[in-house]
């Protein structure tokens, strides 16, 4: 009988193992979650909510399918939560509808990302449904590094955040 030790799951048929509860549910070996659990809760609800757009972009995004970079969707960051994030590169990319036109609270919002030292890009959800490709290579020029200023076009906001700019308090 193969060895199996208090945090392991019960043997399936088949040799197969079942499936352990995420370490957020269950806390890393009997600790409480780094997380607020309203937080989860938000972010749980947030992704069930998920538009068309935003389920295609993360189809894109996760498995490391885009340039091998890992995002996560809906990240907290401070009280706001990201669409989706790429911790290790400092990027958070938004897909908004036409009710985010012009918004002021998306501006504070992205220069409190900026301030956590997150650059943050913008895409009509639109845009996202019709020309994916475009999206995607997009944001992997931000990835790699070729988008390195702030823009501002028709169809895209990009917030740049240089890896200095992160002070205590949050603000530049």
């Amino acid at each position: 009988m193969a060895f199996q030790n208090k945090y392991s799951s019960p043997p399936q048929r088949g040799g197969e193992v079942a499936r352990g509860k995420p370490e957020t549910e269950r806390g890393a070996a009997g600790l409480p979650s780094r997380r607020a659990p309203e937080k989860i809760a938000r972010a749980r609800s947030l992704r069930q909510g998920e538009n068309i757009a935003e389920a295609t972009l993360w189809n894109e995004l996760k498995a490391k399918k885009l340039g091998g970079y890992k995002f996560a969707s809906q990240v907290p960051i401070g009280p706001y939560f990201a669409d989706f994030a790429c911790r290790s590169a400092k990027l958070v990319i938004e897909l908004d509808g036409s009710q985010h036109a012009e918004s002021s609270y998306d501006r504070r919002r992205d220069e409190f990302m900026r301030g956590e030292g997150y650059s943050v890009i913008r895409f009509w959800s639109a845009d996202m449904l019709n020309n994916p490709a475009s999206v995607c290579e997009t944001i992997l020029a931000a990835l790699e590094g070729r988008l390195s200023e702030d823009t501002v076009a028709s169809d895209l906001r990009f917030v740049f955040a240089r890896a200095s700019e992160k002070v205590k308090g949050g603000t530049r």
